[in-house]
């Protein structure tokens, strides 16, 4: 048919064709080229993909706040932001997890495939990036060392969430089993020998109290790991963002 199935896209290095499915663009292209070094791409964490579109939604909306990004591309990064949060374009998170550089590769495929979207949602063709542009506009106010640390903080806080709401399960089953041996008498151990009687309950008990605790130095863990990079920019003077950005 002689259809073009690829865009053309540069940057710094030349033209390359993208797929013209694709979502990810020029730099995530050239990633993917780069760095093909275990073959795992970020796509499989999933709560890492939609810790992505959670920093970038809120950075659209503080440089919407400040005047520095017009509605109408706040709104399409937002709702993009928003579709992936849900689980779609998980997919065109293609990086891989190992990269060279600050995790520059895996910041760039998120401000391409969120900037496609946005487009598209607005109308236009991908990789048309004078309406929205990866840099300018989604990664506006940002740097790869405040984006990545922040996304990773608030993955595992997503995690810990998981892990604790696992953990609650194994917890009451344990608490339950706690009562249902507790009739059950046999010999308590110490030093790999017998030492004096207990019930099954009272050890099944240990088991649901150890397991609480643990819950709760994550609920510690994770009250500290909200403190985010997010503002910082490049190396931590915030440079290239507006003085009131980090706070919103």
């Amino acid at each position: 048919s002689g259809k073009v199935n690829y865009r053309m896209e540069h940057d710094l290095l030349g033209e390359r064709e993208v797929p013209m499915d694709a979502y990810y663009g020029v730099h995530t292209l050239r990633a993917l080229d780069n760095f093909p070094i275990s073959g795992i791409p970020i796509s499989t964490d999933p709560n890492m993909v939609r810790a992505l579109a959670c920093v970038k939604q809120a950075c659209a909306l503080a440089n919407n706040e400040l005047e520095l990004l017009d509605e109408r591309k706040t709104d399409a990064i937002v709702n993009a932001c928003e579709e992936i949060r849900a689980g779609k374009l998980h997919s065109q998170f293609a990086v891989d997890v190992i990269q060279g550089g600050a995790g520059t590769s895996t910041n760039m495929n998120a401000n391409e495939v969120i900037a496609n979207r946005a487009l598209e949602l607005l109308g236009f063709a991908r990789g048309e990036y004078k309406q929205i542009h990866p840099l300018e506009h989604v990664n506006m106010s940002q740097s790869t060392n405040d984006v990545y640390p922040t996304a990773i903080k608030v993955a595992l806080y997503f995690e810990i969430d998981e892990l604790i709401a696992a953990m609650e399960i194994l917890r009451i089953a344990f608490a339950d089993k706690a009562t249902e041996f507790k009739d059950i008498l046999k010999m308590g151990r110490t030093q790999l020998q017998d030492a004096v009687p207990m019930t099954l309950g009272q050890e099944f008990s240990t088991y649901a109290v150890m397991l609480e605790e643990d819950q709760q130095r994550l609920r510690e863990a994770a009250s500290l790991i909200r403190e985010i990079n997010l503002g910082a920019t490049a190396i931590g003077t915030g440079i290239n963002a507006h003085p009131d950005y980090a706070a919103l």
